[in-house]
């Protein structure tokens, strides 16, 4: 039985998309259970919040909290997320989603992108292999956000990801200066990120450039990005 937990954040009457939410976390002995206090879980409680206010209820946002923490190679993450999925898909119908996931979570959200209903992807400080990027996400639009200042997830790990992934998706990748692992210092620029490209991914309409991040060169940094732009530093 698989010990994955789905946690509504917004369920809107009518939706027209659908937003999943993955916690990062390492692992513990004897695989245990994901609590909902831990600190990995809670960091993506305001990113799930701050989606679900550009959704401008148009999108049912949801947090998975996953079987056992850590990387389980016997049931990854990537199952619990293709879990996830299945039971959207029967509670809400067919619906494009975007993967929003932070440090393992990220590397989830990565890897299960070549689900059907999966249209975009936002990886947070991904915790990733470099040669992880070998995939064919044709037809998705991956987002990769990572600071500078990680010492936990390797950027150059998640840059060569990204160099790979181009060859089949559309692809951008941020670079947040000074930002860390646990996106606390920068966390409006994580955040809103995360939430503005789960919007206009979803949508198919362009970002709001007053309303999302922006940099001292003035369109929003989603904009720019949807716009063709491959390489951003904020």
């Amino acid at each position: 039985m698989n010990r994955a937990r789905v946690v509504d954040t917004a369920v809107p009457a009518q939706p027209t998309g659908l937003v999943l939410v993955l916690h990062g976390g390492a692992a513990r002995a004897g695989a245990a259970r994901v609590s909902p206090a831990q600190l990995s879980v809670l960091r993506m409680v305001p990113v799930a919040a701050r989606v679900a206010r550009a959704g401008r209820d148009r999108l049912v946002v949801q947090r998975l909290l996953n079987s056992s923490r850590g990387w389980d190679a016997g049931h990854t993450p990537v199952d619990d997320v293709r879990w996830a999925l299945d039971r959207a898909e029967e509670r809400f119908g067919e619906l494009p989603v975007c993967l929003v996931g932070h440090s393992l979570g990220g590397r989830a959200a990565i890897l299960a992108a070549e689900h059907p209903s999966v249209r975009s992807v936002v990886a947070l400080a991904p915790w990733v292999y470099p040669q992880e990027g070998r995939l064919d996400l044709a037809g998705r639009r991956v987002l990769l956000v990572h600071g500078d200042a990680d010492r936990v997830a390797s950027p150059a790990a998640s840059a060569a990801v990204a160099r790979d992934l181009a060859r089949t998706a559309d692809v951008a990748y941020v670079t947040v200066t000074g930002g860390k692992h646990a996106m606390l210092g920068r966390h409006s620029v994580f955040d809103g990120l995360a939430a503005e490209w789960a919007s206009a991914t979803l949508s198919g309409r362009p970002p709001d450039t007053t309303d999302g991040p922006t940099d001292d060169e003035g369109p929003g940094i989603v904009a720019r990005a949807l716009a063709g732009e491959r390489w951003i530093t904020v």
